[in-house]
């Protein structure tokens, strides 16, 4: 199917200056992520590289502050597939999941913790995290029989998260 420039044009906007993934705005421009992808690279090869350009975009903006949410709104976009990855597939053993859940946990307190020395507002929900990684590691421990229960629980008490502190 062929779009218009303006539709490529949207697309590249969104991504570089509205700091939306790829994916997300191919979605909502109504094309699809192939699509969206090869015109990201068929502007890279033509000296036109929306990553640096969404860098220089980013630098130029509010600075440094700017920079830490973008890459803790980056870790969040993947901390969130991730969750919704584990929570589809029944094929993987709870106590797999409980344990892939404790190291998620961990990746996201250590983004956590590097973004706090910027962003003094996130220290409240790196603490709620924290004990949500030590509760995961818990029942891994403690109590595995339950490990299916806590990955049903903990998709929407992460949402009321990141409602209190977010």
């Amino acid at each position: 199917m062929a779009h218009t420039p303006e539709t490529r044009d949207k697309v590249r906007r969104l991504y570089v200056f509205d700091r939306i993934s790829l994916e997300v705005a191919a979605m909502q421009c109504g094309v699809s992520m192939s699509a969206a992808s090869r015109w990201k690279r068929e502007s890279a090869d033509t000296g036109d590289d929306w990553d640096k350009v969404r860098a220089a975009a980013l630098l130029a903006g509010d600075g440094i502050e700017s920079i830490a949410r973008a890459a803790l709104a980056g870790f969040m976009t993947q901390y969130q597939a991730t969750m919704d990855a584990l929570t589809a597939n029944d094929q993987i053993p709870a106590e797999k999941k409980v344990a892939m859940l404790a190291s998620l946990a961990d990746s996201f307190n250590k983004t956590i913790a590097a973004s706090k020395r910027v962003l003094p507002e996130t220290s409240q929900l790196a603490t709620a995290m924290e004990v949500v990684q030590r509760m995961a590691t818990f029942i891994r421990d403690k109590y595995p029989k339950h490990a299916n229960a806590f990955v049903e629980v903990l998709e929407p008490f992460g949402e009321e998260l990141a409602k209190w502190y977010g």
